[in-house]
């Protein structure tokens, strides 16, 4: 069954000296990779790599939650995912799971906020069946009204489940606070009055699959042991008939923050606080080092090495975990900082050494060998991490539906290196300042209602 990915953090942004041109960079990632393009727009990346016989095949769809412009019609990038296991005439709902099990194929789905990705695991000698029906499913999909509202029932009854816990309100409260004119200002799964009224959207969840799922709006990466050349033909032949052209919709521009925002959630059932400081700060580029800077930053200012982690959690033991949650966006989202408090008594000394490192590093107070730790071990752990055909394919096809370009992930993580000291410097003097800032705070009902300072 599709499963709901998670998602959230933040970007940055700059200029930068580059050490060498670009031409000149020794690529990152480390192994071979062929692209080619049909003439319908499709992209097709292939990377053999030594796999004991297996293959991962990603179909990577540049449309999530972002794409929602919509007023009344948010959460159907994240529905849809659900729908494309819904099948086709020639295959219809249960087959295609079926076949691929028996193939030994582990299948799945996840959604973001910018993009929808498929993906399928297993043994090299399915590859044909599993391209046919990959295929069929991408052109032909086939569902009832009858179908339609048993999942988007289903839907309401995953967002019942994940709003049982903290983390899903705090995500919702955050973005509509922050966001008030771009589509980031709802969650993946959407508002919640817009999950209600899915089951009587029927017509427009089939616009939906005519409008975003086009062959220029899509990536397939093909990694593993197989024949290229065969790989190919089969490709050609199950997707060739495949037309149309992805829409094309104006994205809302968020206008600058004047003012610091907070929010505040009284939690009805037991559980501990939360501490969230969050700055609106620029989208990932392959043009800037934007990306790049921000995931340095995240570690260098809540990772296990930072000021703030060894003292709330090691010295003073006042938060059970602190850190700032990082993922790439296609357009200015959060960076964020954010902490779970042992106590509510706490919230006041975590805010205040978080403000203290943030304008120590606004100042110019950098510690330069620890950005440079903090560099390598991000480039080198995400290399480390590529064990598996799946895991390569799936940093692919994420880094590739997030930035446009088949070859995203060596042309970003390439790029580290150029990361100094004074980049973080003058991203916290610019972005991380208190007019750009939103405040979140969770507190259990108990603790809520308690006067300050008990």
């Amino acid at each position: 069954m599709p499963r709901h990915h998670r998602l959230a953090a933040a970007l940055l942004a700059f200029a930068v000296a580059a050490s060498a041109p670009a031409a000149e960079k020794k690529p990152f990632f480390p192994y071979p990779m062929k692209v080619d393009q049909l003439p319908n727009g499709l992209t097709v990346v292939r990377v053999p790599f030594a796999s004991n016989g297996m293959i991962a095949y990603y179909s990577a769809v540049r449309t999530g939650s972002r794409n929602e412009v919509e007023a009344g019609h948010t959460g159907f990038a994240h529905f849809f995912e659900h729908m494309m296991f819904k099948g086709t005439k020639k295959y219809p709902t249960g087959e295609r799971e079926k076949i691929l099990g028996a193939l030994g194929f582990d299948d799945n789905a996840f959604t973001t906020d910018d993009c929808t990705i498929y993906h399928s695991f297993g043994p090299s000698s399915g590859l044909e069946k599993l391209i046919e029906v990959e295929a069929d499913r991408f052109m032909n999909l086939e569902y009832s009204e009858p179908s339609f509202q048993t999942e988007a029932k289903a839907i309401l009854g995953e967002y019942h489940k994940n709003a049982a816990h903290p983390e899903l309100k705090m995500e919702e409260a955050l973005n509509a606070t922050a966001f008030k004119k771009h589509t980031y200002s709802h969650t993946t799964m959407g508002f919640y009055d817009d999950i209600k009224a899915m089951p009587d959207k029927y017509e427009y969840s089939k616009s939906f699959f005519q409008r975003w799922y086009r062959p220029d709006n899509v990536i397939i990466y093909i990694v593993g042991e197989f024949d290229d050349a065969k790989a190919m033909a089969l490709v050609k032949a199950a997707y060739s008939p495949w037309q149309g052209k992805a829409a094309q919709v104006d994205i809302p521009k968020e206008s600058p923050q004047a003012a610091p925002l907070a929010v505040g959630l009284e939690w009805e059932t037991p559980t501990l606080p939360r501490h969230v400081q969050a700055w609106r700060t620029p989208a990932a580029s392959l043009a800037t080092l934007d990306g790049q800077v921000q995931n340095v930053l995240a570690s260098y200012l809540a990772g296990p090495t930072s000021p703030v982690y060894k003292e709330l959690v090691l010295e003073k033991q006042l938060v059970e975990q602190v850190g700032a949650p990082y993922s790439e966006h296609r357009d200015p989202y959060l960076f964020t900082v954010g902490a779970m408090l042992k106590d509510e008594a706490n919230r006041a000394a975590v805010d205040a050494a978080i403000d203290r490192e943030v304008k120590a590093l606004a100042s110019g107070k950098v510690d330069k060998k620890r950005v440079a730790d903090i560099r390598s071990n991000i480039r080198y752990s995400f290399l480390m991490g590529l064990e598996t055909a799946d895991d390569i394919a799936g940093a692919l096809a994420y880094t590739g539906a997030l930035f446009g370009a088949p070859d995203a992930l060596d042309r970003y993580y390439r790029r580290f290196d150029e990361v100094q000291p004074q980049h973080l410097v003058d991203f916290a003097k610019k972005y991380l300042t208190e007019k750009n800032r939103t405040v979140l705070t969770l507190k259990p009902k108990a603790a809520a209602s308690q006067p300050e300072g008990k």
